[in-house]
């Protein structure tokens, strides 16, 4: 077996998981497809019989043509509510199905590690989760709308043909296999085509989401030209595996339905001959073939669109499934420590850490913080300074070494109490679509106004807040909408202003704020701070010359280590660095 039919086994096995679960629905979507054809069947009966009473000689019996009439329209009203139940039955399952497979696929991002979302592209995995799931769900629904029907319909057309003339019924089972074959083939060449276009499309919308994200940028350097020759080569490449792979799977109609043509005229002859030499069959009986003959061929069309379809959403399933099965972040330890209030009392024993193996970033960094100390953290760009706090917040683990809080290693703590512990505002803001108020009581959903006030009093975020234009009740729109990068920083201090943790990281925590309200803040932060320990991550080094202790890292290494008069007294690395300023 080739790899590519077992991972579209694999894949389709994978689907039947999910499938499972509502196999009661399924089994009464079979029923009724069942029904469905039966009625669907019996109806061509009728009208043979109908097309006897007419041609026979003697009189016509009118009333038994009505009778029969009749019996049709009530047959063919059961039918159609009968399938309409089947197609309400089928949606159920596939949205269903594809609502369980979002839900998974969402849930596996919550405990990615980090290094996962920064080495893919947003907008990739935006369009895993959603462009490919409604792929999916598309083909899935064609598959149960159609395929159960159609092998219904074809096993009992086929039982049907064969009790009215098995010579006839003969024709046109061996005709049919042609039609197989060429949906086969067609479809088999067609999967590596729909993965192809399902790729491509997600690389599209990663470009379409990193522009629009970056909007002012491209303006500011007047890369607009640039980006959409980018766009442009994407969008063709695009089209071109689109067409491609529509083209292909767009021959398998046309091609089955000659072979029906062929199938429907062998039937058509060979009936004719017997009925005008043997009397074999009647001409009721002929026009109820014919009808079973046509019938019989029409779901092989179907099949095949199905098949077509289905490669399409078996790559696109592929697609979200790889994302599924993703290695998590390491799992908590079975008996993991849930830290309720820290004391602040943090060392580094023998931490080494990189991104890439290859390149080797903090290497045997030995640290230790006592509780209530401020401790700042600066260095040249890329020399660890994040990648430390990383470790801190447990967003990555250490490769080496240990970290531990109140003596205990945090790898043995659950990682949200860990984080509870901590309050962090970075340079980048982050702000959820909502109002004011519930951006500020992110970390203390149950605050009160008067609670969420008093924050953003103490972040000096009160005023501009009550000029907007419904003061804590404005809407936010996703990253903040029109407010001003100062002014979203001041936001993301209230929210730590309103927690209150007992340890703090701020990692250029007012680097957008204007001079006068960073000194308001320095003294706000200088009261927050006070029997908490602090890590403060700074370009400037005027804001960090009350530090109990400032690292100078370089390398990934910390190379000298002091408070500011005895760091500028050793006249090193610091001293250049601080007078550069």
């Amino acid at each position: 077996m080739s790899d590519k039919k077992r991972k579209q086994k694999e894949i389709l096995f994978k689907v039947w998981g999910y499938i499972k679960k509502y196999r009661m629905l399924v089994v009464l979507s079979i029923a009724f497809a069942g029904i469905v054809v039966a009625l669907t069947l019996y109806l061509p009966i009728l009208i043979g019989k109908a097309i006897d009473y007419i041609i026979e000689p003697g009189r016509v019996d009118f009333m038994v043509i009505r009778g029969i009439l009749m019996k049709s329209v009530v047959i063919a009203i059961i039918t159609a509510v009968l399938q309409w139940i089947m197609n309400t039955i089928n949606n159920k399952i596939t949205y269903q199905v594809i609502a369980d497979i979002r839900k998974d696929a969402f849930e596996r991002l919550q405990i990615l590690p980090l290094k996962y979302m920064d080495g893919h592209p947003v907008g990739d995995v935006v369009s895993r989760v959603i462009a490919d799931a409604d792929q999916f769900a598309d083909g899935l629904l064609m598959g149960f709308s159609q395929l159960f029907t159609g092998v219904v319909t074809i096993v009992g057309t086929l039982l049907f043909m064969l009790s009215i003339h098995p010579g006839i019924a003969l024709v046109v089972v061996c005709l049919t296999p042609l039609s197989l074959l060429v949906a086969n083939y067609i479809a088999k060449n067609t999967f590596s085509l729909f993965k192809e276009q399902s790729v491509t499309r997600g690389e599209q919308t990663a470009y379409i989401d990193e522009m629009i994200g970056n909007q002012k940028i491209v303006q500011a350097f007047s890369r607009e030209d640039i980006a959409m020759e980018v766009f442009d080569e994407c969008n063709e490449r695009l089209e071109k595996c689109s067409l491609k792979a529509i083209f292909f799977s767009s021959l398998t109609n046309p091609c089955t339905r000659f072979i029906n043509s062929l199938v429907y005229a062998g039937v058509a002859l060979s009936g004719a001959i017997v009925a005008i030499n043997s009397g074999g069959i009647t001409i009721g009986g002929l026009s109820c073939f014919l009808s079973y003959a046509k019938q019989y061929t029409k779901p092989f069309n179907e099949i095949s669109s199905v098949i077509t379809e289905l490669q399409n959403a078996i790559a696109c399933a592929g697609r979200i499934f790889e994302l599924m099965e993703e290695t998590p972040q390491v799992p908590e330890t079975e008996n993991a420590y849930v830290l309720e209030e820290a004391e602040g009392n943090i060392q580094f024993e023998d931490v080494s850490f990189s991104y890439v193996p290859e390149q080797k970033l903090i290497r045997n960094l030995n640290l230790t913080v006592e509780p209530g100390q401020k401790i700042a953290i600066v260095g040249p760009t890329g020399c660890g300074k994040t990648t430390l706090i990383n470790l801190l917040m447990r967003f990555y683990d250490v490769t080496k070494g240990s970290i531990k809080v109140d003596g205990m290693d945090i790898r043995e703590i659950t990682r949200g109490s860990l984080r509870k512990n901590y309050g962090m505002v970075l340079q980048e803001t982050w702000l959820k679509e909502g109002t004011v108020f519930e951006n500020i009581a992110m970390g203390k959903p149950d605050a009160t106004l008067e609670e969420v006030m008093e924050a953003a009093k103490g972040a000096h975020a009160h005023s501009f807040i009550k000029r907007l234009p419904n003061g804590y009740n404005t809407y936010l729109t996703e990253d903040g909408g029109s407010l001003s990068q100062g002014q979203k920083q001041l936001i993301c201090i209230a929210r730590i202003m309103l927690v209150l943790p007992p340890m703090l990281i701020l990692d250029e925590a007012t680097s957008s704020i204007d001079t006068r309200t960073e000194m308001k803040i320095q003294e706000a932060f200088g009261k927050l701070m006070k029997g908490r320990v602090s890590f403060i991550v700074a370009h400037r080094l005027s804001t960090i010359r009350d530090a109990d202790v400032i690292l100078v890292m370089k390398d990934g290494d910390i190379i000298e280590q002091g408070n500011h008069e005895a760091l500028l007294s050793k006249k090193g690395f610091y001293y250049n660095l601080y007078y550069s300023q």
